[in-house]
């Protein structure tokens, strides 16, 4: 089996703070890992090691067949990387961004600029090519953005959470361009913290928390292990939601768990629970606006692993 991205043990420090504490990552080629994790759980850092833009403090990470400490000039030649942050020149047009891009990786004039005309149109920033990019709106800076990372036609790239900021249809047309390069041959390590983004475009996902893997399986496989259906409740009145989970949790005999949205889950072995629980909750007197039996989403295998979403903060060294 050919990986293009093997990291095995990697660790870094930042002062008090044990950003990467043994990270093992594997990639196969022309595939898309996704690396979930909570902010501050060291996925940025992950991405910067194997990029050649941090040394690991140990271990060793090979990206397109070279190692990221041995030969560095030859990985950065080989990649593509979208940080979390849009960093493109904003006195420079769109169409200048791009050949700036192609004219330092090497391409002649001509080929850079068809490059540059061919991920314009792919980012729906055609019209826009010649306005200089301080006149973009945030979220066309940052389809400007992922369009330079993909310049020089990259066989790993790095996309750190590449649609924060993007409206949901602009998130979905970057799927396609994810899945048109990967189809093309490349290989993609996503880091998200839109579950439903790893969940759509992911082969495999790795799942990270306080600078270690605690998770490594296929979107389904990670679904099934946390096991059984789920049952999800949402009670009209949020002030009783704690009355819902103390009687889920008696019915059940696990703890609920509870989302942002006043919906609370667990898990349920036996279906035929379903009757009794709703008798249960007409004799409360609770009315519900949601009763329901599912597979488990990844937002649940999450909270499952690591007890908090993705987007709790803590503290991550840049």
């Amino acid at each position: 089996m050919t990986y293009a991205i093997e990291a095995e043990g990697l660790t870094k420090r930042f002062g008090t703070t044990q950003a990467l504490a043994g990270v093992d990552l594997a990639a196969r080629q022309g595939t898309v890992l996704g690396v979930l994790g909570p902010n501050g759980a060291g996925k940025t850092t992950a991405v910067r090691v194997l990029a050649t833009l941090l040394r690991p403090d140990s271990g060793t990470a090979r990206v397109a067949g070279s190692d990221v400490l041995a030969d560095p000039a030859r990985v950065r030649a080989r990649i593509g990387l979208t940080g979390q942050y849009a960093s493109v020149d904003e006195d420079l047009t769109g169409t200048q961004n791009l050949l700036l891009i192609g004219q330092l990786l090497g391409l002649r004039t001509r080929e850079a600029r068809a490059r540059a005309d061919q991920l314009l149109e792919w980012f729906d920033l055609g019209e826009a090519a010649g306005r200089t990019a301080k006149t973009y709106s945030g979220g066309m800076r940052r389809r400007l953005d992922l369009a330079a990372s993909l310049v020089g036609r990259p066989s790993v790239i790095f996309l750190d959470e590449p649609t924060t900021g993007l409206d949901p249809a602009k998130r979905e047309e970057m799927w396609e361009v994810v899945r048109r390069v990967v189809a093309d041959g490349a290989t993609v390590l996503l880091t998200t913290q839109y579950l439903e983004e790893a969940d759509a475009l992911a082969d495999e996902i790795s799942v990270i928390d306080r600078g270690r893997v605690i998770a490594h399986d296929t979107p389904d496989g990670l679904k099934h292990h946390i096991g059984g259906q789920r049952l999800r409740v949402r009670p009209v009145d949020p002030s009783r939601t704690g009355e819902v989970a103390a009687l889920l949790g008696d019915f059940t005999r696990s703890a609920p768990l509870s989302n942002d949205r006043g919906e609370l889950s667990c898990r349920v072995d036996d279906d035929s629970l379903l009757p009794g629980l709703t008798e249960r909750l007409r004799s409360a007197g609770i009315s519900v606006s949601e009763l329901s039996l599912h597979l488990p989403s990844l937002d649940e295998v999450f909270m499952t692993l690591t007890g908090r979403p993705t987007d709790e903060t803590t503290e991550e060294a840049a």
